[in-house]
Parts: C-alpha cells; structure tokens; sequence
C-alpha cells in the first residue's frame, strides 16, 4: 500500500539539553558515579535486610468511621476491646462442663490474664456456662482475649504467645487462634513466600536475559539496576516503618516490581545504547544519546507508573497505602539505577555489552514485528474487532463479581490459626469471637428495663445469634438468662456495652447487611457499633466510596502526561481505553479463577465464593501503570519516527519493530516474577500473581502489538490531532522532543 506523509510533520527531533548534560556528566565523572552507586548498593543491603521484621500487616480498619470510634470508646470506657486471640479447649473426654475440664479452662483463662500484652480476658466457664462459646456438642469451648496495642504490637505478642498456649494433656488440648493470629500467619507467611520467590526468580531471570540479550555484561548490569532497586526499596521503607506502620505485602511488590521496572528501563537503555553504536557512534557519544532519548523514555515511564501507585495514598488505610510507598519508591530507585547508574556503567565497560556479530540486526523492513505490524494494518478493522471481542470475551466473568469480607481461609489449609477457626466455623453455632459491639457513651439514666428492652429487641434481628449485656443474656427476643458472673464489664459508669453475637450462618452469609441491621434498630439511646464485622463492613465501604476518585487521579494525569508527550488527543484517549479494555481480562480471570474457584484445584486454595475489594483496586493501580508504562515506550519510538518524516504506517511499523521485541522481553520477564507467587501459600499473593503477570503479557502480546496499530491505522493523521488552543499549549509546555 502506498501511504503519503501527513504535511507539515517531519521535523528532526530535537536534543533535551538537561539530559544531554546529565549524560555528558555521567560520562565524564563515570568512575565516581560507579564508586557512589557501589555505596549506595552496599548500604541499601545493609538496612534492606532487616526490613521484613520492621515490616508488619496492618488491621482491616477504617479510621474515622463509627466502628473505629465504637472501638476507641470501647477502649476509653471500659478498658476493653473486641477478642483478637482465643483459645479453643477441646476436652479429651467427656464435655466441656466436666469438672476437671472446667477447672482446666479456669485455670488457663487465669493464666492468660497474667501474660505480658493480654488486658482483658473471658471464658465459656466465666460467663455462667454462655452456649455462644461451646460447640454443639459440647467438646469444645472458647477462652477468649483482648491484647491491646497496634497491630505490631498484638501481633509480636502474639508470636511469643502462640506457642507458649499450644499445649495438650491429659484432661484438654489447647489450640489458638483469633483474628489478629491469622492475619499475624498471614504476615509471617507472606515473609516465607518473599524468600522463597527470591530463590526462584533470580535465576530464572538471569537464563531469560542471557536469552535475550547473548551476553553475560549485559545479563549482569540489568540484574544489578534490578537488584539496586529492590533492596534500596526495602531500605527506604524500613525508614518509613519508624513513623508509620508499612504492610509485610509491601516486601513483596518491591520484590517484583523492583526487579521488573529495573530490568524493563535497563532493557530500553542497553537497547538503545547498542543502536547507537550500531549507527557508528563512539561508546561516549552513544551514551549521551542513549541518556537523551532513553533516558526520556524511561523518565515518562516512571512517572506514569508512579502517578497509579500514587493514587493509593488516597485511601485512608494503611495497607493499601503501604503499596503506595513501596511502589514510589520502586520507580524511583529503578529509574535513578537505569538513567544515572546503567550509562555511567556503559561508559566504562559498554562495549562488552554489544551484540555478537552473528546477531547484527537486519533491515526494520525485514523484521518479524514490522511484518507483523503490517498485515495488521492492511485488515484493522478486522484485527482490532477481533482483539476487542477476546478481551470482552475474557473479562465477562467480572460482571458476577461478589466483594466480600476476608477470613482464615486466605491461609493454606494447614496453618494452625486457620485449623483452630474451621473448627470454630464448623461446630460452633455461633461465633462470640466476632459480636458486634454496640456502645453508648455519656448515657444519662442508664436504666436496666430500657437496657433489656433494647438487648431483647436485637436479639430478634436475622442472623443474630444471642445478645450479652449488664442485664443478662437474650435470644429471640427473650432473656435466656440473668447476668453472668462477669456483667459488670458491660456498664461503667454513663457507658454501657452490648455484645451482638452473629450466627455461624450471618457471618457466611451477607455480613454488610447485618452490620446495617444493627446499626438501624431502635435504640434507647445514641450508640455506636464496632466489633471486625463492623470494622471490615466499613473498611469495604471506605474502599468503594474513595474508587471514583482513585479512578480520576489515575486516569487524568496520565492521560495529561502523554499528551505533554505527544501533543494529541486521541493518542492518550485511545491508550486509556485499551488499557482499561485489557484490565478487563485480569478481573475476568480474577472472578473466574479465584471467585468462583476454578483455579482452586490447580493452585492450591480455598474460595471463598467472594472476592475481598482492595486486592483488585490494589492490581488496578500497578496494572494500569505498568500498561501506561509500556504505551510510552510504544509511542516514544512511534513518535521519533514520525517527527522524522515518516507517515503514520511507517512510523507505527518501524516504532513497534524496535520496541516490541523489548517489551515482550520486558512482559515476559516481568510476567515470570509475579506468576512466581502464584506457588506461595497466601491467597492475596496468589491473586496479584496470577492477574497481574496475564495483565502484562495481554497488554504487550495484544494491545501493543495488535490493538494500537489497528487504531492508528484506522486514525490516520487524526492520530496527531488536537484542538488550535492545545496546540498552542503543548508548544509552550509540552514535553516533545
């Protein structure tokens, strides 16, 4: 086909004179540079190492919401707090109300009460023999504990009292469990799956480059740019952790991401460094232009992955925000390792880096991508209908997405905290561990009748299992009995407390809606409600109140940013769609796999029938950077060959030729390092390995390589377009060449 050049479009690209400097600097002061970063790594190391027990895993809470406010008056009135460890006492005969075994879990909630970090305590025996916390056969009763403090705190109690109450005798066996002890396992596990995926990624890494690159130079220094990044991230958050609390998952993205935006930048560098040396420039001068042009590249890059992750700080949680840290700091430390550190190192060995002879580079025209580029162009319409219906195809499943609430079984099936609450879940008709905490502060009278009225009319509520209170205990609408020997933890003072225990079933079931059914009953007075149903209830609601801004300052930045980039319109619109297009497939699977567990056999986990909300909103932000990531390395090179001279076919086909065979390698390997957590033990990690390394390779195989070209052929100059006053704007502010 023959094609004309739009008019008025071929200009030579012009040189960024700050990077022109920087890399004329590099060059010059190269062997400080090596000497400086040498340091750097070596420090990085050394406070990175210890960061995995800095690092812990925050609470599901939402600060400022009435759960976290019925839990601080909780605290302040009371000196109490919802359970967050408990002792599941099996009797070895007979039942739990035996006299030896009574006196056996008498004992031991006294015990309990006196070890370091435990502020309140309670006990099946405590409150007159409570059938909230025995099992239906009565083999099994509950001692139950507040530990107080942060979740680091409870939990590095816990570490010390986990083993310490795992016993077994003649008379009772004892196992633990509790919330904040499944989630301190999820914590240690995912710490496990951190080295583990070490072991496993670095070598597997190492062969792909050796594949890609055919030489051992080149192999070394982008697994260093890697490596530099990781550990100079850990390093960096292990400084967080002395102001805030960081989560253990943040290790494990800095893990993956580290190693892949080092090894993707330092791909694009020494790339680029070899087509300079390859059009005869000198090893100095290619390095000045390798900074130039790649160096830009890789800054655009960075700074759009950065704005996705930054996105993350919206949130007022500590977990996700962690990912914000972790993933700023990322881009950071890969793109100083590739821009400042990887071309001083080319300046001093770049020519051991250079492809064999056998492996020169043929003609663009002669390249299979450029080929493949253009029989795409010659039927886009086609090409691209087909592309967009397998992605349609593809994320379909999500339509039945189902955001539900997290639980023990995140955990493998052996982990003792997780064996101790399916025992719970299975023999126990409810679940005191989990009540809701209904508390009313600076409540005038205070009186028992109105107290009782009230206790008897929640007791009514579906999915209510039984309510405690001052005034005694209250099952379907009726007093089961008078108060228990420990009521007066229930009033103090103008305060007053009541414990809404949920059924087994309410707490499989729809949590939410009996959170809210709580929350709207007729009460006597003004009250809040708390407790982990309330406080994961509102954690989710905070998630899904705070997406649509998470969404816009993800999106509009980066859509600002390529078109300072690009100085058209259509371009940031079109890579918006098409990377929200090939997310669809990653929540697709997500749903499919995870959800409805179809992936469950094969991995090795447990559904839980619903999906818990901020893992996808988490995968959202590093998807859709690392989409935007590898649209700016695309469009860079399609760009440079336009402003050449090049019509839109030919820019297009030569721009993909020279940065596809990258990002495949870059998506490949990239894709390895985070399906690697698919073998770990931890759910969540499962989840982001399996939907983030599809998202990168369908990103790479079929938006880049079939989608983007389909569209810019069917554009035509339009590609390039933008209203006059833009225009005029991105001439004064854009960040063109």
């Amino acid at each position: 086909m023959t094609t004309t050049r739009e008019p008025g479009t071929a200009r030579s690209p012009r040189p960024a004179p700050g990077l022109n400097r920087l890399g004329r600097l590099l060059v010059e002061r190269r062997r400080a540079v090596l000497i400086a970063g040498t340091l750097l790594l070596l420090v990085a190391a050394a406070l990175g190492a210890g960061a995995q027990n800095a690092l812990s895993l925050s609470r599901f809470e939402a600060p400022g919401s009435a759960s976290h406010r019925a839990e601080q008056a909780l605290h302040a009135e009371f000196g109490q707090g919802s359970p967050n460890m408990v002792l599941l006492v099996t009797a070895e005969h007979g039942t739990v109300d035996d006299p030896a075994v009574a006196e056996a879990g008498r004992k031991l909630a006294a015990e309990l009460a006196t070890a370091p970090g435990v502020r309140t305590t309670s006990s099946y025996w405590a409150q007159g023999d409570s059938p909230g916390l025995a099992s239906t056969d009565r083999t099994k009763a509950l001692v139950t504990a507040w530990l107080d403090g942060t979740a680091t705190e409870s939990r590095a109690a816990l570490a010390e009292l986990s083993p310490r109450f795992t016993r077994q005798d003649a008379t009772v066996k004892v196992e633990v469990g509790g919330q904040d002890e499944v989630f301190r396992q999820v914590g240690a596990q995912a710490r496990k799956d951190f080295l583990g995926a070490e072991a496993i990624v670095l070598p597997a890494v190492l062969l792909l480059l050796l594949l890609v690159y055919r030489r051992w130079s080149a192999a070394g220094l982008t697994i260093g740019v890697g490596l530099f990044s990781v550990l100079a991230t850990l390093a960096l958050l292990r400084g967080v952790t002395l102001f805030t609390e960081v989560s253990t998952f943040a290790a494990n993205l800095a893990l993956v991401m580290g190693l892949g935006l080092g090894i993707d930048y330092s791909l694009f560098v020494i790339s680029r460094f070899r087509e300079e040396r390859a059009a005869g420039h000198d090893r100095h001068r290619a390095v000045v232009r390798t900074v130039e042009r790649a160096g830009r590249t890789v800054l655009f890059s960075g700074v759009t992955v950065a704005i996705s992750l930054l996105a993350l700080f919206a949130f007022p949680f500590g977990f996700l925000r962690s990912f914000a840290y972790a993933g700023v700091f990322v881009v950071g430390t890969a793109v100083f390792g590739a821009v400042v550190l990887l071309p001083a190192a080319l300046a001093a060995v770049g020519d051991r880096v250079l492809r064999p002879a056998a492996a020169a580079p043929a003609r663009v025209e002669d390249g299979r991508w450029y080929r493949l580029t253009r029989r795409v162009m010659a039927r886009p319409l086609a090409s691209g209908t087909l592309v967009v219906a397998v992605l349609l195809l593809l994320g379909a499943p999500f339509l039945g997405v189902r955001f539900g609430l997290p639980d023990e079984r995140v955990l493998p099936a052996d982990a003792t905290s997780r064996v101790v609450q399916q025992q719970v879940r299975d023999g126990f008709g409810a679940r005191e561990t989990d009540a809701l905490q209904v508390v009313a502060t600076g409540v005038t009278d205070p009186g028992p009748a109105d107290t009782a009225a009230y206790a008897a009319r929640l007791s009514t509520l579906p999915g209510v299992f039984q309510v405690d209170t001052f005034t005694g205990s209250y099952a379907h609408g009726l007093a089961r009995g008078g108060p228990s020997p420990d009521a007066a933890r229930f009033r103090t003072g103008s305060a007053v407390r009541l414990a809404v225990i949920p059924e087994e079933a309410a707490l499989a079931g729809d949590v939410p809606a009996l959170v809210d059914r709580v929350r709207t009953a007729q009460a006597p007075y003004p009250v809040l409600v708390g407790g982990f149903p309330a406080d994961l209830t509102d954690f989710r609601s905070g998630l899904l109140d705070a997406l649509p801004l998470v969404a816009a300052l993800v999106l509009v930045p980066t859509f600002v940013l390529l078109f300072l980039m690009t100085g058209s319109l259509l371009i940031p619109a079109k890579a918006t769609l098409s990377n929200l297009l090939s997310l669809t497939v990653m929540f697709g699977v997500l749903v499919w796999g995870f959800q409805d567990g179809h992936l469950a056999g094969p991995l090795g986990f447990t559904s839980t029938g619903t999906m818990e909300p901020s893992i996808p909103i988490l995968m959202f932000c590093i998807a859709y950077g690392l989409s935007m990531d590898y649209e700016v390395f695309v469009v860079a090179r399609i760009k440079e060959e336009h402003d050449r001279g090049a019509d839109t076919e030919s820019a297009v086909a030569t721009g993909i030729q020279r940065s596809a065979p990258l990002i495949t390698s870059a998506a490949g390997i990239l894709g390895l390092t985070f399906a690697v957590y698919a073998t770990g033990s931890v759910v969540f990690l499962k989840e982001l390995g399996v939907g983030l390394a599809l998202a990168v390779l369908v990103d790479a195989l079929l938006i880049r390589a079939v989608l983007l070209p389909a569209v810019m052929r069917l554009a035509g100059p339009a590609n390039w377009w933008a209203p006059a006053p833009l225009r005029r704007l991105h001439r004064r502010i854009g960040l063109a060449d």
